[in-house]
């Protein structure tokens, strides 16, 4: 828009020009400034403010006094003939409406014309402006809509409506849109490009896709063609329609029995692809009553934990239905169920049974080797390896006769059994399960009892028997014992004895039950010197078992030599191995007698009969009856006995009998069990066997090896001690059976065998090893809490709790909380919600822990990648951002670029840029894309400083804004700025202190629209008295020292300043006035509301001052303004200005009194406002009018002035202010006393009033009512005898003594009375009223007058401040009706009516 120049009041309205050099076709913006009302409006008429415009082609608004174009607008005619009428309503500070009307012409301005119009214009250049064809507008810079999923093709959207301002074709419009970011968008929705609805083109699914972003473009039909881009976010809402889905149909889990109440078992998890509103995940056991009771779950996690001990012995398996319901509510709830397989892992927690206490078993001793002759049976009620039973005999196995089957309990005979050694033997079994460690029951008891069976024979002692009887001997006489022995018991060793091979009349019998040979006839040698014959010894067994032995018997004479043997004692040493029959020894005896015959018997010693002897030879020979048993008796003392039949010798037979290597060592037990802990060190004893033998000497020393080399262990051949020499690894091997050979040195070597079962026990030496050195997982950040992650895993190769591991984040890293991590499944998931653009990778650090004691633990690190969502709209740098730009920039260049930044990554990252407020007019275009900003019109500096936009950066359907600040860097295209001024110096020169200024007062009021330009300031004529200093780089003034003194001046000097290209020039106006005591004394101050110090200094100055003279009818020269103070009592804007005024007729020094000068003021302000356009308060400088005081205290005002102030500065002023400073005393006026005034006094008692006066008390003081001739304050004065006193004739009356004493006053022509002069009438016209000074604080207050008017309506009386805001009192006619009126200050009360008389 060009310039606007002024027009011509006329009785219609007013005239104004604007005049447009941008050819035949010129454009209006938005915004575009047409005037500003102020400029054009007479004086009297700007108080008023605008409220409306209308215009038949203009479409105008108004603001803040200004008129506006409100929407686009070309200019397409010969503008010369162009007019433009607008009709603007007013309404005044009364709430008054009136109307005017203002005519606008547009017009071509030749270049001469336009040069004195920019000089006008603070020589401001034109800027060019481009047409423009008026583009489409949205109403919104982008929409959001919410569309429900599932709802059919063809639901509608949204309908988007662009308006164009243009007529015709050219304002019809085109609708387009087209998909951002994902192409497939395009696919679900179509636009009417006619009427911009939008609907659906097939069902949309919230879960395929949930936000769809468009780009809407509305282009209309002009020339050239115009498009507007809006956009558009497509939210699809959820409905429930989808269902929960577990993350597997079937979950399977193993857990051992016996885990603690509360054990976390498996969380399942259900997901739903719905929206959280319908994905508010329930969880439940739908079976969890009877056998499932021992379960529970977490009704929120999924979380499925131990209620109730597992027994696996009880129950194996289990099958739980978990159900998952997603609580959706449109249009209802959806459940899924999920199987969870749990299978309850054996522990070793029964001990082997035997089926019976005690087993007890008959065995026929000859029962063959090898043969089964037991069955033990224990069963365990675990399964596995923990149900697997082993059998070993710990005790009782004698000789180790019998074997047992380890795996199936049975028992073998290995040995021969010999009833006639061994009878019974007491088995004690062990029954050991495979549970690691093992459980053992040892109170298994085989009792196998040898029975007995006929499988020996009888056997004689001796064989061939020998005696020899004399010949002498009575019948029945004992001649020799046949002695035989059966090892077999009872019947079965029950002996019979018989002879064999007798004959008839045979002499000798045996006894059938001892043996004994006896003489059962006479013998007679000389029949029969010598007898032979058998004896015959017979078991009772079956089968009957027999023996033979030959007996001879000689008879002898009769002699009497007694037999005597060649030696009295006989040692030797007989092996106990020897065999049965061996020769011993034999013992001689002789007998000197004839023919004599000796026999021979042993007659004591010989200990179970193990030795028996015959007659061989002439000697007694010894044999070894029975075998020999070094255990039992290691020496025989025989003591044999040689006899003729009548006479006997006897010798002593020393047999000593050595060990044989008869016996092999026997270990104390068939089987050795002995536990062992892994973690013992090399060489520590595992366990000490022993085995005995019961020979002597080198037949019982026993050596100890191990038959199988095991590299593990090693037996100290001496002591049988069982070592390690090697580290024992239970997870190598749970346990060893070593056989041990125990052989003795006798020769030939015996040797027993036993098996030593070595149960390695597991101690916590193997930490726990993961499966991967580490793990890696990914995780959307928008995943819910307890999301599965991913899983880790390790074994521990140690056992039972050794080898039982669980999980912790604790002393690792569980990303400051975010994840948790299941104790016994592994499973990691999220605790809290993930932000990916806080933390996009967690690396995290695991632990997987036994429960050995310590327990041993190893790390893990897992590295959880978190995925993107689209959950962070763009950040701009700041909220609000500077962008600084060269004016005068090429158009349509890229002057900046804005940039947003998105933490997301991806697609979720892009971003598109857009101009959403402050761009109109169109100034600037912002690329979608990349953000880069353009100028479409030239930038001026001078014109706009600074552009303000919003900008907003979205990333569907996420969005933020910034405010940019476009400011434009000057650049020197500009003459500074300087208009004439005047510096006003009001010198109030006082003896109390110095106070004229000496330091800077301002500065010259030049300016450069180009900010950048430094200023240099001189003054070319004018000063060459150098009143002013002037500072050439700052501008900066001071006054000269010359000026000190009480000497008004004025002086007109010539500035100059220049940027260093353009220079202009000013004129400076110095203007001195001496300020006086009288000036101050006489002064009042005035309130203008509405006003600044600035403002009213650089206009209003000197149409307020035109405006007093024009009140009080004095010169302009008359009226002195020395202060301008803003009131900081009040809020608002409220001016206070101070100020006196020469009486007229401009005698010196003779100032309008202030009481004066305050009513003449009051009563014209509207005149003066008037005249001087500004708003005159009612005012009030009397600080005692706001009564500070209290009680009966006087207010007396004090009144000083401040002569300090600094200059205050407006573009055309620097003015010294003389600040007024209130201040008030209080004390007790007349007739009050007390220490607060409280107590008022009655002046009256003390009779003042002289000559029969009537005293009469009032507020302060007394009044004297004088009787006729008699006057004074207090009635002293007597017309008839006294004299003349001034003051005596009021209102100008003269005095004259009389000569007969006395005196008269002279009255002046009008209403006085005698004898005074008084005046106790007045009468005044219509339309006034009487009025006196303003009263001061009162506490009693009487008034009274008589009056006589016509008037039904009238105002009599007025007493009040000049400030409608505070308290008065008037006396009215209000329709015939005397009415007292007054007001304290807030709230008006009629106070008494009165009524004429006869109404």
């Amino acid at each position: 828009m060009g310039r606007v120049r002024h027009g011509l009041l006329c009785c219609v309205g007013i005239n104004v020009d604007c005049i447009i050099n941008l050819g035949q076709t010129s454009c209006f913006s938005p915004g575009d400034l047409l005037l500003h009302f102020n400029d054009y409006l007479p004086v009297f008429t700007r108080s008023v403010f605008a409220t409306s415009c209308t215009s038949d082609h203009l479409n105008v608004s108004v603001r803040n006094g200004t008129l506006l174009v409100k929407d686009a607008f070309c200019l397409e005619t010969d503008l010369r003939r162009l007019k433009e009428t607008i009709r603007c309503s007013f309404h005044d500070s009364n709430g008054e409406i009136f109307s005017m009307c203002l005519k606008l012409r547009f017009a071509s301005v030749q270049t001469s014309l336009l040069h004195s119009m920019q000089h006008v214009s603070n020589q401001r250049k034109p800027r060019i402006r481009r047409a423009v064809n008026s583009a489409p507008q949205f109403q919104l810079p982008n929409y959001q809509v919410s569309v429900p999923e599932n709802e059919p093709a063809g639901t509608r959207v949204i309908t988007l409506k662009a308006t164009d301002s243009d007529h015709g074709e050219a304002g019809k419009i085109e609708y387009g849109m087209e998909a951002l970011f994902d192409s497939r968008s395009n696919d679900f929705f179509r636009i009417d490009p006619q009427t911009g609805s939008i609907e659906t083109v097939q069902p949309l699914d919230r879960e395929v896709k949930d936000t769809h972003v468009f780009k809407i473009t509305a282009t209309d039909n002009g020339i050239p063609r115009r498009t507007i881009t809006s956009y558009l976010t497509v939210t699809v809402s959820d409905t429930n329609d989808h269902g929960p889905v577990f993350e597997q149909n079937e979950y399977r889990v193993r857990i051992r029995e016996n885990v603690e109440v509360g054990f976390e078992v498996i969380t399942v998890r259900a997901t739903d692809g719905d929206a959280p509103s319908n994905a508010n995940m329930i969880y439940k056991i739908v079976n969890g009553e009877g056998v499932n009771s021992g379960f529970e779950i977490d009704s929120r996690n999924g979380l499925v934990k131990i209620r109730l001990r597992p027994d696996r012995e009880t129950m194996s398996q289990y099958q739980l239905i978990v159900e998952a319901n997603d609580q959706g509510k449109d249009p209802g709830p959806r459940s899924a169920t999920a199987t969870l397989h749990i299978t309850v892992e054996d522990e070793n927690d029964n001990y082997p049974q035997f089926s019976e206490k005690r087993y007890v078993v008959q065995v026929p001793e000859n029962v063959v080797v090898n043969t089964k002759v037991a069955q033990v049976e224990a069963t365990d009620r675990d399964e596995g390896n923990n149900a697997k039973v082993h059998y070993s005999i710990i005790s009782g196995n004698v000789k180790g006769q019998f074997f047992i089957h380890t795996p199936t309990g049975a028992i073998d005979v290995i040995n021969p059994l010999d009833y006639e050694i061994i009878r019974e033997y007491n088995l004690r079994i062990k029954a050991q399960d495979g549970g690691r460690p093992p459980l053992i029951n040892g109170t298994g008891i085989v009792v196998i009892q040898v029975v007995d069976v006929n499988d020996n024979a009888p056997m004689f002692v001796s064989t061939p028997f020998q005696a020899t009887v004399l010949e002498n001997v009575p019948i029945g006489y004992s001649v020799i014992h046949i002695q035989a022995i059966d090892s077999d018991s009872g019947e079965n060793a029950r002996l019979d004895y018989s002879l064999t091979d007798t004959t008839p009349g045979f002499p000798f019998t045996i006894n059938n039950s001892t043996g004994w040979i006896t003489v059962s006839a006479e013998l007679d040698r000389e029949t029969t010197e010598y007898y032979t014959f058998g004896a015959e010894a017979r078991d009772n067994g079956v089968p009957v078992m027999s023996s033979s032995a030959s007996v001879s018997i000689t008879i002898l004479d009769v002699n009497d030599n007694i037999p005597a043997f060649t030696e009295k004692v006989y040692s030797l040493k007989i092996n106990e191995d020897a065999v049965v029959g061996t020769s011993v020894l034999t013992v001689t005896a002789l007998d000197r007698d004839v023919n004599s015959v000796v026999t021979y018997q042993i007659s004591s010693g010989n200990t179970r009969n193990r030795f028996a002897i015959t007659s061989q030879s002439g000697g007694g020979l010894i044999t070894l009856a029975l075998p020999l048993d070094y255990k039992q008796e290691r020496q025989y003392v025989l003591t044999v006995t040689a006899s003729d039949g009548t006479r006997f010798d006897t010798t002593q037979v020393f047999i000593n009998v050595t060990d044989a290597n008869t016996h092999r060592p026997v270990f104390q037990s068939a089987s050795y069990h002995q536990t062992f802990s892994e973690d013992r060190p090399i060489g520590s004893t595992v366990v000490v066997i022993s085995a005995t033998d019961e020979d002597t000497g080198e037949n019982a020393r026993i050596t100890y090896i191990m038959e199988d080399n095991v590299p593990q262990f090693k037996i100290d051949p001496d002591t049988g001690a069982i070592t390690t020499q090697m580290e024992i690894d239970y997870e190598d091997q749970a346990s060893y059976t070593l056989a041990i050979i125990a052989r003795d040195n006798g020769i030939p070597q015996k040797s027993d065998t036993t098996y030593v079962e070595i149960i390695v026990l597991d101690a916590n030496d193997n930490v726990p090893q993961f499966g991967r050195d580490k793990y890696q997982g990914t995780v959307f950040e928008n995943s819910p809490v307890f999301t599965s992650v991913l899983q880790i895993s390790a074994s521990d190769r140690d056992s039972g709790s050794n080898g039982r591991v669980s999980y912790t984040f604790q002393g690792g890293d569980d990303g400051e909380g975010d994840f948790m991590i299941e104790q016994y499944s592994g499973i990691i998931r999220t605790q809290r919600m993930l932000d990916r653009e806080n933390v996009p990778v967690y690396n995290l650090k695991a632990y997987a822990v036994d429960r050995g004691v310590p327990p041993l633990k190893a790390a893990v690190e897992i590295q959880i990648s978190v995925l993107d969502i689209n959950d962070n709209a763009p950040v701009f740098e700041k909220d609000e951002l500077c962008i600084y730009i060269k004016e005068n920039s090429p158009v349509d260049s890229v002057v900046a670029r804005i940039n947003a930044m998105d933490p997301d990554e991806g697609t979720n990252a892009q971003i598109l840029y857009q101009i959403v407020e402050g761009n109109i007019p169109e100034v600037f275009d912002l690329d979608i894309f990349t953000g880069d900003l353009k100028a479409l019109v030239d930038l001026d500096y001078e014109t706009k400083l600074e552009y303000v936009i919003i900008v907003q950066a979205t990333s569907a359907p996420l969005v933020s804004r910034a405010t940019i600040h476009i400011r434009l860097i000057d650049v020197n295209d500009n003459d500074p700025v300087l208009q004439n001024f005047q510096i006003i110096f009001n010198n109030y020169v006082t003896n109390k202190s110095n106070s004229f200024p000496s330091g800077i007062i301002g500065k010259v009021p030049a300016y450069d629209p180009d900010v950048s330009d430094k200023l240099k300031y001189s003054f070319t004529e004018g000063n060459e008295l150098s009143l002013l200093i002037l500072n050439t780089n700052t501008g900066e003034l001071k006054l000269s020292k010359d000026l000190d003194n009480n000497r008004p001046l004025e002086a007109t000097m010539k500035v100059s300043v220049t940027d260093g290209i353009h220079q202009v020039m000013a004129f400076c106006t110095l203007r001195v006035t001496i300020i006086t005591d009288e000036m101050l004394t006489n002064s009042i101050t005035v309130r203008l509301e509405n006003m600044s110090q600035e403002r009213f200094l650089s206009s209003l100055l000197s149409l307020f001052a035109k405006g007093v003279a024009a009140v009080l009818s004095t010169s302009r020269e008359g009226v002195f303004i020395f202060n301008i103070q803003n009131d900081t009592d009040v809020s608002g804007n409220i001016l206070n200005v101070t100020f006196s005024a020469l009486l007229p007729g401009g005698a010196q020094d003779h100032y309008f009194p202030s009481e004066e000068l305050q009513e003449q003021i009051y009563l014209n302000r509207t005149l003066l406002q008037k005249i001087s356009s500004q708003s005159v308060l009612p005012f009030d400088d009397n600080i005692c009018l706001r009564e500070p005081c209290e009680n009966y205290m006087k207010c007396v005002s004090v009144l000083k002035f401040d002569s300090s102030p600094p200059f205050i500065a407006s573009d055309t002023v620097l003015f010294r202010p003389i600040h007024p400073i209130n201040g008030l005393r209080c004390r007790c006026p007349t007739g009050f006393t007390g220490d607060y005034c409280e107590t008022e006094i009655d002046l009256c008692y003390s009779g003042p009033c002289h000559n029969n006066g009537r005293c009469r008390s009032r507020e302060g003081g007394y009044t004297c009512e004088c009787l006729e001739d008699f006057t004074g304050e207090n009635c002293e004065i007597d017309a008839r005898s006294g004299r003349c006193v001034p003051g005596v004739c009021k209102n100008g009356g003269e005095c004259v003594n009389l000569l007969v004493g006395g005196f008269t006053c002279s009255c002046p022509s009008g209403e006085y009375e005698k004898p005074f002069c008084e005046m106790m009438t007045r009468s005044f016209p219509g339309q006034s009223f009487v009025t006196f000074r303003g009263l001061r604080q009162r506490f009693h207050f009487t008034v009274s007058f008589m009056f006589a008017t016509r008037e039904r309506n009238a105002l009599l009386l007025y007493n009040g401040r000049f400030n409608e805001k505070h308290d008065f009192i008037a006396v009215e006619i209000i329709e015939e009706q005397i009415q007292l009126t007054f007001s304290a200050g807030t709230t008006l009360l009629p106070l008494l009516q009165l009524r004429r008389p006869g109404h």
